[in-house]
């Protein structure tokens, strides 16, 4: 029965959790580069510090594989396979190694978000590859790992390091409270 009542909790709190990175990536503001402005990297950085590294990664690969199936759960309302191989691609397949690294559970506050700031930079870099390699082939001319960088991470850094550390926080409070309602997850 208790491991009945464990299934089913994981169950629905990876369920929840999915929805709300779905819900903070919805709500997007346009950039001319392609890479909106969203509050998916709060939300993935939420999951892992909120659910650990184990539920918070597999939340985030249910994340990005409902979008990739076609379900508009990516910025913009918008998913399908062309969105996960696109510009911003690379950012969701990031998404997955920063909600490991946002997951792991250390004693020290200044541990826990540089491994989250780890697993941002590892998300960077891949959406920031990912947007160099296609746009040399859309092009037909090299596009530089710099020029890719001023064009699709440096510019979204400051926003997604303060959400991340605003992530790690707001995750203190509602485990706290989760706790208090005897509904601790992990």
């Amino acid at each position: 029965m208790n491991q009945q009542t464990l299934s089913t909790k994981t169950l629905v709190t990876t369920a929840m959790f999915t929805a709300i990175i779905a819900v903070l990536s919805i709500l997007e503001i346009p950039s001319p580069t392609g890479v909106p402005f969203t509050l998916q990297t709060f939300a993935i950085a939420l999951c892992g510090f909120v659910l650990g590294q184990k539920q918070g990664t597999f939340c985030v690969f249910l994340y990005v594989l409902l979008g990739a199936v076609g379900v508009p759960i990516y910025a913009g309302m918008t998913g399908g396979l062309g969105k996960l191989l696109g510009v911003t691609g690379g950012f969701l397949f990031g998404f997955i190694p920063m909600a490991a690294l946002c997951g792991l559970k250390k004693s020290n506050k200044i541990l826990n978000i540089s491994f989250a700031l780890l697993g941002l930079i590892i998300c960077h870099l891949l959406g920031t590859l990912q947007f160099a390699l296609l746009m040399t082939a859309k092009n037909h001319a090299e596009f530089s790992f710099l020029h890719a960088s001023l064009a699709v991470s440096i510019p979204y850094l400051p926003k997604d390091i303060l959400s991340v550390i605003g992530a790690y926080f707001v995750s203190l409070a509602l485990k706290h409270q989760l706790r208090q309602a005897n509904l601790s997850i992990n």
